[in-house]
């Protein structure tokens, strides 16, 4: 005789929600069984009513809060639900921090069960809004009336943002303007159904010290209709525009970048400061989104490197060299590598213009440390900041068999941390993990973990 489940799809029970989930929502059990409830916070009791029955979890959703949290709080921002974005703006922000760092501890607990390592209070910022140096909107059509934002959550519906209080004010004001011009000159605009039309998306950068702009228009073709018109509009938005790119995108994909991109006015990079240090940034650079925090997460891996000048450090995943060359001025040598190439050349420019010695390559990680190990080259210190995803398996075996001496892990996701240091434990000793809030208002956490060789 089949088992009948536990629960059922419109189901309805009271729930005690003892913690976060990673992606921001409660986490309550039902019979022994996970139940994930979006919006709901650790402490509340609420009444669910189950929206999806999975084989290990059910999704439910809030029909009353019977006990709210005396840290919930209204959010301030109009669409907060609709978007997604955001996940924990209903979460006052000091406990943010708190639960962020659960969301560590939880991983730990999952994956390396039993190991004792010292997770530090989470820095976290005195202001946590409008801190994003950049945006990247997906453009629609609706009546001849252009939109950019993004897709309301588990839809196909773009929600046309025109303000945001997490995105820096400059950048919500150039989407909106370049917005306005693709409107009054026609510009055909992408149908992500019909994959006809030709804008898909803008992309706006500020660099906060510097004041400088770039606009990106990612487009599916290279042909721009009306395109003396339409630079001298967009150049026209703002004097501080100093870089207007096309990236051509022609894929029917979820990335926001094509392989190639065409200067239309300016410079090819723009030009941002971090704590007196200097970066060039191309289109498609990755560079952090958060330059206050950024300046507090790039200290916590140098007080983790510990430097004296006499070591040698590479730079995994090394986007425009930023890691890099904080730790420059405390090392004999950097190299890092990338597979993006523009990246690889904004390193190498970044580099020589502060004059440090160093050595920036193409390609992946696990190739470059093998190459560099059976030349007779391995490291003192390690750094890496992978994607979400964590560190590459082929990139994981290298760093067993190279095994620098220190290594030091900045990571975006504590699931894929703690996974990794199920391996990574085996030869290296973790001495303590710093997270830092990157992204406030969302779920999101960084976290650095100092790893010595045992």
């Amino acid at each position: 005789m089949k088992e009948k489940p536990v629960m059922e799809t419109g189901q309805k029970f009271p729930l005690t929600i003892r913690r976060l989930g990673i992606n921001g929502e409660g986490v309550g059990f039902f019979k022994r069984n996970v139940v994930f409830v979006q919006g709901a916070l650790p402490g509340e009791e609420v009444t669910a009513q189950v929206t999806a029955v999975k084989r290990n979890f059910a999704e439910a959703r809030i029909l009353k809060v019977r006990k709210p949290s005396p840290h919930r709080q209204n959010p301030p921002c109009p669409i907060y639900t609709a978007c997604g974005g955001c996940q924990l703006q209903h979460l006052a922000y000091p406990q943010q921090l708190i639960e962020k760092r659960d969301l560590v501890v939880q991983a730990l607990e999952r994956y390396v069960k039993g190991t004792e390592i010292e997770v530090r209070q989470t820095i976290g910022m005195d202001n946590p809004w409008h801190y994003r140096n950049k945006s990247q909107f997906q453009v629609r059509a609706k009546d001849g009336k252009v939109m950019a934002g993004l897709f309301a959550e588990g839809s196909h519906q773009l929600l046309d943002i025109d303000q945001c209080i997490v995105q820096h004010p400059v950048t919500t004001k150039i989407t909106n303007a370049a917005k306005q011009v693709l409107e009054d000159l026609r510009i055909p605009i992408y149908d992500g159904k019909s994959m006809k039309g030709l804008i898909r998306t803008i992309v706006v950068r500020v660099g906060l010290e510097t004041g400088q702009i770039q606009l990106v228009l990612v487009t599916t073709r290279r042909d721009l209709p009306k395109k003396r018109l339409l630079l001298d509009r967009l150049k026209a938005i703002d004097p501080s525009i100093v870089s207007i790119v096309q990236n051509i995108n022609p894929e029917k994909t979820s990335l926001i970048f094509g392989e190639k991109s065409i200067t239309l006015h300016g410079k090819d990079t723009i030009n941002e400061k971090l704590d007196g240090l200097s970066f060039d940034l191309s289109a498609r650079a990755f560079f952090q989104l958060n330059p206050e925090q950024t300046v507090n997460l790039y200290n916590e891996i140098k007080k983790a490197a510990s430097l004296t000048g006499k070591e040698s450090v590479v730079d995994a995943y090394c986007g425009v060299g930023s890691i890099g060359l904080w730790l420059a001025d405390g090392a004999k040598e950097i190299r890092g590598m990338d597979v993006i190439q523009e990246s690889v050349e904004d390193a190498r420019r970044n580099a020589a213009h502060h004059g440090f010695k160093s050595l920036y390559v193409t390609g992946t990680a696990e190739e470059w440390l093998e190459k560099w190990r059976k030349e007779g080259y391995v490291p003192d210190v390690l750094t890496v900041d992978p994607p979400r995803t964590g560190l590459a398996d082929p990139l994981l075996k290298t760093i067993l068999k190279v095994k620098p001496k220190r290594f030091i892990y900045t990571s975006c996701n504590p699931s894929t941390l703690a996974k990794d240091l199920q391996q990574l434990l085996k030869v290296y000793r973790a001495e303590y993990i710093q997270p830092v809030d990157m992204f406030p208002q969302t779920a999101q956490i960084e976290a650095v973990v100092k790893l010595v060789r045992k």
